[in-house]
């Protein structure tokens, strides 16, 4: 089973995302800074994909860019908000629905993946 790791200050979008991919039979687990970030990979949680809120301290945290180059990612980014964003997979610009980070995250889930 796919470990989906969301993380988001914005509650809503934590919550809302995590929700309809637990509904949709896979492991979500929802973050909302690189510290717990950094919990659940030191407790043996590896991501399969990301769903990334694009803010300063999440999107600029050194830790987390070493893990979005590392991991399929998707970045929900703000149009107005000027930040420098990560390489990553996939960027949605807000307003986005829920369903459109999920259909994402389904195309990363099955692409194929090279060691």
């Amino acid at each position: 089973m796919p470990v989906i790791f969301v993380i988001a200050s914005d509650w809503k979008l934590r919550t809302a995302v995590r929700a309809e991919l637990l509904e949709a039979g896979i492991k979500a687990m929802g973050m909302q800074s690189a510290d717990e970030v950094g919990q659940a990979i030191a407790a043996g949680e590896l991501p399969s994909a990301i769903v990334l809120e694009a803010t300063p301290q999440l999107a600029g945290d050194p830790a987390v860019k070493q893990l979005v180059v590392r991991v399929p990612t998707v970045l929900v980014a703000s149009r107005t908000e000027t930040i420098r964003l990560p390489p990553v997979a996939v960027v949605l610009y807000r307003p986005i629905r829920i369903g459109e980070i999920l259909q994402e995250l389904q195309k990363l889930l099955n692409k194929p993946r090279f060691a």
